[in-house]
């Protein structure tokens, strides 16, 4: 059983300790069990968390034993973290616990020294902040979040959803991520600066739009070489109707989601099977190898070998 510890500090942000505590407690695996076991976690027997004030089951030596730390931000990012804190998620980094931030929660692990000489991100309202009080650690307020292996960190708010999926998706593929994320009822896929990794096998379809039917024959043909006349013909409209209707529905033009279909499809090859990169190009109807690595790494911000290192190991 894979333990993630989340800690509560004082003035925690009730949001960021929660959004943990919901998508690993909905994880599924194919034969119905559960991979992790989700403990909260205190320093003082009561936590203020504003509104509230919650009592953690677990001390901080549940640190010391879990295989993920979360440290959710706190609502003031100059109180000073205790030192009894800093040691024990020291003591876990140097045990090979993986540890991640969320919001202002980089402040913490930033306090630790464990983000010396690493990218990090946070709340971009307080990212000028952090990279001021913790000038060694690289701070980037443009991204969702940063994988540094070990460490992570995550921007405000929802990014805490996006970076929780990225960890499941790296423990279990794709498959358990994208249920854990209908579970939670957490978009498969964001606009963001950074690309995301946690995506169906397929772009999402608007149930009962009026393009479903196409947009599921698209699907299905990934690997003809599809035109727009042969879309407008398919979908018995003109090929400005067919434009103007894909830009209210789907949000982009037929080519560019035909094209996102097509890397779905190769991101699941790439995890499933150990088919060559060049196959692979071909069966998701890209004319050539290189046309394919440029429009996937367009898509998923990674290249189809980077990918299929970090990614299909998990899933197997």
């Amino acid at each position: 059983m894979h333990v993630v510890a989340v800690l509560a500090l004082d003035q925690v942000i009730p949001f960021d300790l929660a959004t943990p505590i919901e998508v690993f407690t909905r994880v599924r695996l194919a034969d119905g069990s559960t991979p992790y076991e989700v403990r909260v976690c205190a320093a003082t027997d009561s936590v203020d968390a504003g509104a509230f004030t919650l009592r953690a089951p677990w001390g901080l030596d549940t640190l010391l034993e879990a295989d993920t730390i979360i440290v959710p931000g706190c609502a003031d990012v100059g109180v000073p973290v205790p030192e009894e804190v800093l040691n024990h998620l020291v003591k876990a980094a140097v045990g090979g616990a993986r540890i991640a931030s969320i919001c202002a929660g980089a402040f913490v692990l930033a306090a630790t020294g464990l983000l010396d000489g690493l990218r990090a991100t946070t709340h971009w309202l307080a990212a000028a902040a952090l990279a001021e009080r913790y000038p060694r650690t690289e701070v980037d307020p443009n991204v969702l979040y940063v994988d540094n292996g070990q460490f992570l960190t995550s921007a405000g708010a929802a990014a805490g959803l996006d970076l929780c999926l990225h960890l499941i998706r790296r423990d279990h593929g794709s498959a358990v991520a994208a249920d854990a994320a209908r579970l939670s009822v957490m978009p498969l896929e964001r606009e963001g600066g950074q690309a995301q990794f946690i995506v169906p096998d397929q772009p999402p379809t608007p149930r009962g739009a009026g393009l479903e039917p196409l947009l599921r024959w698209m699907q299905e043909n990934t690997t003809v070489d599809l035109t727009l006349a042969d879309l407008a013909a398919q979908g018995g409209m003109s090929i400005r109707t067919l434009n103007r209707r894909f830009r209210e529905q789907t949000g982009t033009t037929p080519l560019q989601w035909l094209l996102r279909a097509r890397v779905r499809r190769a991101q699941h090859l790439l995890e499933a099977t150990d088919q060559p990169i060049e196959v692979i190009a071909g069966q998701v109807g890209f004319g050539s190898p290189t046309a394919f690595r440029d429009r996937f790494r367009r898509v998923a911000g990674t290249s189809p070998h980077a990918y299929r290192s970090t990614f299909q190991g998990a899933r197997r």
